[in-house]
């Protein structure tokens, strides 16, 4: 009877742990953008692709009480449910900074020093952070050890110059904001390393010059539109080869 119980035991462990995974899913799920923002001249929509059931990626994006557009987009370091836990903490964190009008250099300012006050080893968050004023047409961009992000215009698409340490390594870290003037018609593509870094099968990476050149080339597709050609390119150049990290991104259009 003994050497029946264990197997029986370790089955309902391992449906538990499903059944607690899938939980933390619908959570992570929950804390996404319900669907794309249309308002005015603007347009944001997203997608998001764990590699596991939950993962260290997230993003949000919304219209503030001024009349003008926030998005910020994150990279946690690690997989699985313990960077989901991370990525729900520095969620909470960047939701009690962004909303309060400050600028995007001053709001990552801010969230680095909350979450150096959290004791939480080996994690960090890479992160970006932009609001785009309508008045104006200018999007002010802030950034924190992430890729891009890609400004798609007449020209093509080009990534944008942009430094910065992630946050929770040093005290006092100060971070630059970029304000790039956007044109009717142009967008701006946030995405994690998880797209960029996602290696074929001969170890050959995606790589930003294959991402540049898809948004050159279809950058007259909608957002969404274009989020999925980017993602279904990534899976096919990625068949094959197991992947290592969640992919995620946005997608900024301003029609004018």
């Amino acid at each position: 009877m003994n050497t029946l119980a264990l197997p029986l035991d370790l089955h309902a462990l391992e449906k538990l742990r499903a059944e607690e995974l899938e939980e933390a899913r619908s959570i992570q799920a929950e804390m996404l953008p319900a669907e794309s923002l249309h308002a005015g001249p603007v347009t944001i929509s997203h997608e998001f692709k764990p590699i596991a059931a939950v993962g260290g990626d997230f993003l949000d994006y919304f219209q503030l009480m001024d009349g003008t557009f926030g998005i910020y987009l994150c990279d946690v370091s690690g997989k699985g449910l313990p960077a989901a836990l991370y990525a729900a903490l520095s969620v909470g964190t960047l939701r009690g900074v962004h909303k309060t009008g400050t600028s995007p250099s001053e709001a990552l300012a801010t969230f680095n020093r909350r979450l150096l006050m959290r004791g939480m080893p080996r994690r960090h968050a890479a992160i970006q952070y932009a609001v785009f004023d309508p008045r104006s047409r200018d999007l002010r961009i802030a950034s924190a050890g992430m890729p891009g992000p890609f400004h798609l215009c007449a020209d093509g698409c080009r990534p944008l110059e942009l430094s910065g340490i992630p946050p929770r390594l040093f005290p006092d870290t100060r971070y630059e904001t970029l304000t790039v003037r956007l044109s009717p018609g142009d967008s701006v593509l946030f995405c994690t390393d998880g797209i960029t870094d996602a290696f074929a099968r001969n170890e050959e990476q995606f790589g930003v010059e294959r991402l540049q050149e898809l948004c050159s080339n279809k950058r007259h597709l909608s957002p969404a539109e274009l989020l999925s050609k980017i993602f279904s390119a990534v899976e096919e150049f990625s068949r094959g080869r197991e992947q290592h990290d969640d992919m995620a991104a946005a997608l900024f259009f301003y029609s004018g």
